[in-house]
């Protein structure tokens, strides 16, 4: 029994162990359960705080995103904005220039109306005159030779007595006004005078001599070798008292520069006598000719200027050589463009054509001096000639204003031109008027029938002139001479007197074979 009980003890006890232990591991369960459930707890707390603050990030940042997007389009509009000011702003100045040339147009119609009206008031008047004169011949025609005799002598007095009184008033008028004219042609020619070392500087060159001797070799027995020189140049050769040096004077600085190439060659040569004057003088031309191509296309190359026809190249070359005012042409072409070309970037209009126009359009004073004319007229013609365009052809002619100006680049050729001349020490107003007195004595020489060249020398004091010996005899050398002299008395202004020379030169020229 007492084993039993043992057993029941045992059994009793490990019953009770078992249910002791179970239920300390059940409250162990139990407080790790509820550890769990706090943990999940606080990531759960955690998980809302973070989901909190990127919620608040997110909207931070979207914020700022707005903020720039709305900054960013404001930009926008602020550019749009300015945009449309500087185009409303083009437009207006646009509108005014249309106004103003419709006012411009409305006056040329008035104009032109106006010249109509008094056309048609003069054909009236000639035809009146004309049914007047138709019956005064028909009284004549019923009058005897002696009464029409007297008739007309009647007529011619009281109109010859009429114009006379007319005449006289006239000379009254003009006497007024050509004291004023005269006291500023006084003036003017006390200027150029006093300006000879300008004037000078601008129409001599100096060659430099090895030696004095050479002197006697140019001059050649009686003179025939200056002689020559002089005529195939149409310079003044000046051998002076100046130690080992000539001087060449022209103002013409193309025959100049061609005089001075051919002597320099002359001296480094040593055959001085005049078939190896002519021979070099031809050398000379080809050479400055092709100097003349050179500065044409350094021109063109200087201004970005392209696709340039080569007679225009030539024609703009020659500006090289030529002085408006002091001021050389090639150059102040040069600064026209420039000019127009950043007034035209300014204004948004076409570059490219303000500057070609700008570049071209003196163009006319490279053959002013053979062709009569202005020499925006004479451009004009050139440049259409060649095949520039409309606007260019116009911005040309009407830079002088012989024509109004119809359009923008017209109007920029203008105040370029302005700005490029009015520089202080640009120009020289008196050279400009002495080489203009010049052009016009060869221009008159060269106007007679038989006149082959001519050439002004000395200064202007002096004309030559080279006839055709087969249609010019030695007597009519005298009344052409004569003829000359008083075409220059009526038509130009000088001071002093001028003397003309007119040469008759026949030649006979055989070759040995």
């Amino acid at each position: 029994m007492l084993l039993v009980y043992i057993l029941i003890g045992i059994v009793v006890g490990v019953g009770l162990g078992f249910k002791t232990g179970m239920a300390f591991k059940l409250k162990q369960m139990q407080q790790k359960k509820e550890d769990v459930e706090q943990k999940i707890q606080e990531m759960l707390q955690d998980a809302n705080r973070e989901a909190e603050t990127i919620k608040k990030e997110a909207l931070l940042s979207s914020k700022e995103q707005v903020i720039r997007e709305k900054q960013a389009l404001e930009e926008e509009i602020r550019k749009k904005r300015k945009d449309l000011q500087g185009f409303e702003a083009r437009l207006l100045r646009r509108e005014e220039m249309l106004e103003r040339r419709s006012e411009q147009i409305e006056k040329r119609d008035n104009h032109l109306q106006k010249i109509t009206e008094d056309a048609e008031k003069m054909l009236i008047e000639v035809e009146e005159m004309k049914a007047k004169e138709v019956e005064e011949l028909a009284r004549i025609g019923g009058l005897t030779i002696e009464d029409a005799r007297e008739e007309l002598l009647d007529r011619l007095e009281k109109t010859l007595a009429f114009e006379t009184g007319l005449k006289i008033k006239e000379a009254e008028e003009n006497a007024k006004k050509e004291a004023e004219k005269n006291a500023r042609h006084i003036v003017v020619q006390a200027v150029q005078r006093y300006a000879a070392e300008y004037t000078a500087e601008n129409t001599v060159s100096i060659v430099s001599l090895p030696n004095d001797d050479m002197k006697g070799r140019i001059i050649g027995r009686e003179g025939r070798n200056i002689r020559t020189f002089e005529m195939m140049t149409g310079v003044d050769l000046i051998i002076d008292d100046t130690p080992e040096a000539v001087i060449i004077s022209s103002f013409d600085p193309i025959r100049r520069e061609i005089a001075r190439i051919a002597l320099e060659k002359l001296i480094l040569d040593g055959r001085i006598h005049p078939a190896r004057i002519e021979e070099l003088i031809e050398r000379a031309k080809t050479q400055v000719e092709e100097k003349i191509i050179q500065e044409g296309e350094q021109a063109l190359f200087d201004t970005g200027m392209k696709n340039v026809n080569s007679d225009l190249v030539k024609l703009l070359g020659k500006l090289y050589y030529r002085t408006s005012y002091g001021q050389n042409v090639l150059q102040h072409s040069k600064e026209v463009t420039h000019f127009a070309g950043i007034m035209a970037s300014e204004l948004g209009i076409n570059v490219n054509l303000a500057k070609r126009a700008g570049l071209l359009h003196d163009i006319g004073k490279s053959l002013d001096h053979e062709i009569e004319g202005p020499h925006a007229k004479i451009g004009a013609e050139l440049a259409e000639r060649y095949g520039e365009k409309w606007e260019i052809v116009h911005a040309i002619e009407a830079h002088h204003n012989d024509i109004e100006p119809q359009t923008i680049e017209a109007v920029l050729i203008q105040a370029a031109d302005a700005i490029s001349a009015s520089r202080p020490g640009a120009r020289r107003e008196s050279l400009e008027a002495y080489i203009k007195r010049l052009e016009q004595l060869e221009k008159i020489s060269n106007s007679f029938d038989g006149v082959e060249k001519s050439y002004a020398i000395q200064a202007g004091r002096e004309v030559r002139i080279i006839v055709k010996p087969e249609k010019v005899d030695d007597a009519l050398s005298a009344k052409l001479a004569y003829d000359i002299v008083k075409k220059i008395e009526k038509e130009l202004e000088y001071p002093g007197q001028i003397k003309v020379t007119v040469i008759r030169e026949t030649r006979a020229v055989e070759y040995a074979k």
